[in-house]
């Protein structure tokens, strides 16, 4: 069967709970339809306005850089990868730039034919995308040449990854393949049952050090299988699909997954956060809750933005919450990441909020892309990088207000 997209729209809410600005993709061979007409108007969640609040941190614009025309207009959440100093980053519309994260010199640039939807995924020497005419493209870090490419079964949303043997990639269709290497050729495939409705995205599958991959699905499962031929080790379900409505039954693990020693952490969209010890799949943590976006760590606390956009920290091994900020509720939030004793967060208009990790407040808050921001923020040395919807590549330096 062929994935239908539903209309390439942005919406505030699916229902009361929100669901803003998340795609979904249909299995079924009917045509396409719009989730607005789904609601009536009252079940629109406005986006809450910004509060003025006392700067006690500002960020300053070390340098930017113009990747492209961005995320296009489909709901991708292309991202950029960092590896050592260097940062590469790609567009929809082919392009792929590696820039020196110091200062933003531009180190090489190229374009691919295709239509890029999942990256970026760097390491090893290499650099690997994904495309909407379902290829995984690798290219050389050291000069952006193409090393090779190969076809999959479908779309591909999120970045691969390698650990020198094997290049793995996680297409639409809920499908995990391995390809060498060397030259792309499929190793194996790993493949999953794919609920009736699901989110736009998939999470990046995570490749261990002890020789195994693990990914989450769309009908709410984590999975492990060994790297070498993809047999599989475990299996886990992280959210139970629950109502009467295909709507109400998405459980999609989407978020990216946080490796944190010899765990791994999950969230899922109507289901649960939960960690999971990656030798035997053995649920260690886990709390109720609903996002689609991955989760930071800092300060002895798990940090989520969940599908109303409440920001909200967590005690580490605990259901307790140490804070929760409604601030920027419906605001159709990144994922946190942590940075110095900060957590930064970006939102549709194109704002990058801080917050302090200890209580929630309010500290710090600029704007980098009027197109707005999706993809998940990258720390290195103190640096903040951001990727605007637009294509423009920021670097934020934090300075505390005198």
């Amino acid at each position: 069967m062929s994935v239908f997209q539903l209309h390439n729209v942005n919406f505030h809410a699916l229902r009361a709970t929100s669901l803003a600005g998340v795609m979904l993709v249909t299995l079924s061979a009917c045509s396409a339809m719009n989730p607005l007409n789904w609601f009536s108007d009252d079940e629109v969640n406005p986006p809450a306005e910004l509060q003025d609040f006392t700067r006690e941190v500002s960020m300053q614009r070390a340098w930017s850089v113009n990747v492209g025309n961005g995320q296009g207009n489909a709901y991708n959440k292309i991202t950029p990868a960092l590896d050592g100093s260097t940062l590469y980053a790609a567009s929809v519309n082919g392009n792929v730039v590696a820039v020196n994260a110091d200062n933003g010199d531009i180190i090489w640039r190229t374009r691919i034919d295709g239509t890029i939807t999942g990256g970026v995924g760097a390491r090893n020497g290499l650099v690997m995308i994904g495309t909407e005419e379902a290829e995984v493209v690798v290219l050389e870090q050291s000069s952006g040449e193409i090393r090779w490419r190969q076809p999959v079964s479908s779309e591909v949303l999120s970045a691969p990854q390698t650990n020198g043997d094997i290049v793995v990639a996680q297409t639409v269709d809920d499908k995990l393949v391995a390809l060498e290497y060397s030259d792309g050729t499929q190793r194996w495939i790993y493949e999953t049952t794919q609920p009736a409705l699901t989110l736009r995205g998939t999470n990046r599958p995570v490749i261990t050090s002890v020789g195994t991959v693990i990914a989450g699905f769309s009908n709410g499962t984590m999975v492990s299988v060994a790297a070498e031929d993809g047999i599989w080790r475990w299996e886990e379900r992280i959210a139970i699909p629950e109502g009467r409505y295909d709507i109400e039954r998405v459980i999609d693990v989407d978020g990216q997954l946080l490796l944190d020693g010899n765990r791994i952490l999950a969230s899922s969209y109507q289901g649960n956060l939960m960690a999971l010890d990656i030798m035997s799949g053995r649920i260690v943590w886990g709390m109720e809750a609903s996002s689609y976006n991955g989760l930071a760590r800092g300060f002895g606390n798990l940090y989520y933005s969940s599908d109303d956009s409440h920001v909200v920290a967590v005690r580490d091994n605990s259901e307790d919450i140490a804070w929760q900020n409604s601030d920027l509720e419906y605001r159709e939030l990144t994922a946190p990441t942590a940075i110095n004793n900060y957590i930064a967060i970006a939102d549709f208009e194109g704002y990058v909020h801080l917050l302090s990790q200890i209580d929630g407040r309010m500290v710090g808050r600029t704007r980098v892309d009027n197109d707005g921001v999706r993809a998940p923020m990258i720390v290195r040395a103190g640096m903040l990088y951001v990727f605007g919807n637009s294509g423009r590549l920021v670097a934020l330096r934090l300075q505390q207000q005198s």
